[in-house]
């Protein structure tokens, strides 16, 4: 017997052990799609008939297992109805099936990564065996379902059900001890002997020295548990990841929904309820959206890697203004292995950002993400320093000192007469144009922006702005070194707030406009939050700062006045005004103390609501509803988003979206502000914001907007 595919190959060894071996041509990958399905079905049929068969084997020809299933291919299937999606799905569990079910063992040797799909078909096998260097997992419910190949049914099996529920409901990644403690593995062993060790292992069964026909029945029988320990596991389960998930992420709790009816069946019955259970979680707005993000994501990031193409490696690098944002960056670079030297000119700021760096790694110490050898060299990729002696050999500078123009190019031009003529310079502005900052350098196609977002190890976009003198390869080297620091970079053309706080001001305006009219800020960031946002805007404003906040508000006030300036004071101001910075000084629009941890405790504080009633304007409460409160806030989001897309300031509306998701933590399960559009309709939000004309430009669809509104198009599919 000998198949050969574009997917898999299969071939006879000696003493009657067949060899399955995935290796996806058309991939570095191997992965799950129509094609792999399709000689996966056939190669099972051959084996089966097959007379000489004693045991397989299955393997991979790449340096990794299984990815996954084709996510590419999900939106597709998505878009089938319940019964037919579920009707494929069974097709895939019998083919699995077909395989736990062979008159004989069958082992599977997984390397490097198995998630998703890639996990769920080793669980079909009769044993696994594990690289100690292997992660697996399955992590659906980041994309808003759940195992739909038998994943709820066979790792509650093997794992116990409160084992399968937390590695399902998180959907995160676990290596080899955890997998062999919960016996989800049989084996682990070193890299290189993963295919050897299965080997010896299937010849154990063969030879009847392992019982491999009771791991089957184990894996196809109810779950052992009775009514009592039923409820204890499931009940209680729900109620806690009900809590944690939220209602927006429903796809954790139908998973162990899911769990729990199947229990105590079989396993075909219980794979039935899977599958049905999987098909109404693949047809909701959330997964649709999470898997566009996801597939997002994948877009951007290919499209970074040709961009950094043009560019130079950056093998040594510097961040001028320590703190907490230069420190922030220092650690990152450190941290994904590009030596960096830190400048300030205060050799407390450079303690500062040294602290900052050091209590990074000392968390990542603690929670088992870095040992302490490893903790020490990252500290030992970074030099603080008060001088410039150190800048012959930078390749990339990354400017972060105080937001004032004057003083950024004072900096700049200062720091260019001290690096190499081919060195390249970045900005770390948050509003400030490049082309005007480029206006101190003698070689200002050298320089662009390289905008971080706070705080830098946990928000993973920076923002790479193309100055009007900016070159290609100004721009791909900044491209690059986000992309080594592990970042999500995404190119905009200069202007104003660049992309994402041009997007959030005008969401801002339209909260100052509320307050004005006498509604309670607390209540539209409970209404706000409720949306999906991680926190309401007034919230929002105490995190950023107040002082922050003003400044970058006059800034767009400034280029923006038809929209985003205003006219008397605003509650910014007023908050300002009283010295109230938000959560940096304790006070803001909320109180702020420190918890048991130290962290920041947010706690009402009259004295806020004294502050908002004396402002011009403010009056009774407005009429307003909950719906109106979303509406006001979210219509100059997605106005200016389409201005930004008409304005050529990102090149695609994923993009956008990915940036806001990125950036500014906008809810995922809504896919961005224009896959919110899209889902609300253009129509339905031309005729809302024609309600709010009177209160200006804020809420005046674009041009854009209106045409697709005519034609019954949206951002991501123009007609």
């Amino acid at each position: 017997m000998r198949f050969e595919g574009k997917c898999m190959q299969c071939s006879m060894l000696e003493g009657g052990v067949a060899e399955l071996r995935l290796d996806l041509q058309a991939d570095s990958v191997n992965k799950f799609n129509r094609d792999t399905l399709a000689e996966l079905t056939e190669a099972v049929a051959l084996i089966k008939a097959e007379p000489g068969v004693r045991g397989l084997l299955v393997t991979s020809g790449k340096d990794c297992f299984v990815v996954g299933a084709d996510v590419t291919e999900f939106l597709a299937y998505f878009k089938y109805p319940e019964e037919q999606l579920t009707r494929w799905l069974l097709q895939v569990d019998q083919l699995l099936s077909s395989i736990e079910d062979f008159d004989f063992p069958t082992v599977a040797a997984i390397n490097g990564f198995a998630f998703g799909g890639g996990l769920e078909f080793a669980l079909a096998a009769s044993y696994r065996v594990m690289a100690d260097d292997t992660r697996i997992g399955v992590p659906e419910t980041k994309l808003g379902i759940f195992p739909g190949w038998g994943g709820t049914v066979r790792l509650s099996r093997l794992a116990g059900a409160d084992n399968a529920i937390e590695w399902i409901a998180s959907g995160e990644q676990y290596g080899a001890d955890a997998a062999f403690k919960l016996g989800i593995v049989d084996a682990v062993v070193a890299p290189g002997q993963v295919r050897a060790a299965a080997l010896d292992l299937l010849g154990q069964a063969m030879a009847g020295r392992r019982d491999w026909r009771a791991r089957r029945l184990e894996k196809v029988s109810p779950l052992k548990l009775n009514a009592a320990e039923s409820m204890m596991a499931f009940e209680g389960a729900k109620a806690f990841v009900a809590a944690k998930a939220g209602p927006n992420y429903p796809a954790p709790v139908a998973a162990i929904e899911a769990m729990q009816k199947g229990a105590g069946l079989g396993r075909d019955a219980a794979l039935a309820i899977e599958a049905a259970a999987f098909a109404r979680m693949a047809r909701t707005p959330t997964a649709f959206n999470l898997v566009g993000i996801f597939l997002g994501d994948h877009a951007v990031a290919k499209a970074a890697r040709k961009v950094a193409r043009a560019g130079n490696p950056v093998r040594a690098a510097a961040v001028l203004g320590a703190g907490i944002m230069g420190g922030g960056i220092a650690f990152q670079s450190a941290l994904k292995g590009t030596p960096i030297v830190m400048k300030d000119i205060q050799e407390p700021a450079l303690q500062l950002g040294l602290a900052e760096a050091d209590k990074l790694l000392v968390r990542r110490v603690e929670q088992g993400r870095l040992t302490p050898a490893g903790m020490a060299a990252v500290l030992n990729r970074i030099r603080p320093t008060l001088g410039y002696g150190d800048f012959g050999d930078i390749d990339l500078a990354v400017e972060a000192v105080v937001e004032n123009e004057q003083v950024k190019q004072s900096v700049l031009a200062e720091l260019e007469g001290q690096v190499r003529p081919d060195a390249i310079l970045a900005s770390n502005t948050s509003t400030i144009s490049i082309t005007r900052l480029a206006e101190a350098l003698k070689r200002p196609e050298n320089f662009c922006g390289m905008h971080f977002f706070n705080p830098v190890p946990r928000m993973p976009l920076v923002e790479v702005i193309r100055g009007r003198r900016s070159s290609e390869r100004a721009v791909a080297t900044v491209v690059g070194y986000a992309l080594a620091m592990g970042k999500t970079p995404i190119v905009v053309n200069d202007c104003p707030g660049f992309l994402i706080n041009r997007i959030l001001f005008p969401y801002f305006a339209g909260f100052i406009l509320l307050v004005n009219e006498g509604v309670d800020f607390r209540r539209i960031d409970q209404v706000m939050e409720r949306f999906g946002w991680p926190m309401g805007p007034a919230y929002l404003l105490d995190v950023v700062g107040i002082d922050t906040a003003r400044h970058a508000d006059a800034v767009m006030g400034r280029a923006y006045p038809d929209r985003m300036g205003h006219a008397g004071k605003t509650a910014i101001e007023a908050m300002f005004e009283r010295q109230r910075f938000g959560q940096k000084n304790g006070k803001g629009f909320y109180a702020y103390l420190p918890d048991k941890k130290g962290a920041p405790r947010k706690e009402a504080d009259p004295a806020a609501l004294e502050i908002l009633a004396g402002l011009a304007g403010q009056g009774a409460p407005a009429a307003v509803t909950d719906q109106d409160i979303v509406d006001r806030m979210m219509l100059p989001m997605i106005i200016e988003s389409s201005r930004c897309l008409e304005d050529r300031i990102v090149n695609t509306p994923v993009e956008l979206d990915i940036g806001l998701v990125y950036g500014l933590g906008f809810p995922p399960f809504r896919g961005g502000a224009l896959r919110y559009a899209d889902a609300t309709g253009l129509q339905a939000l031309c005729r809302t914001a024609e309600k709010h004309w009177s209160l200006g430009q804020l809420y005046e669809p674009t041009a854009q907007m209106l045409q697709l509104a005519q034609t019954g198009s949206t951002f991501y599919e123009e007609k």
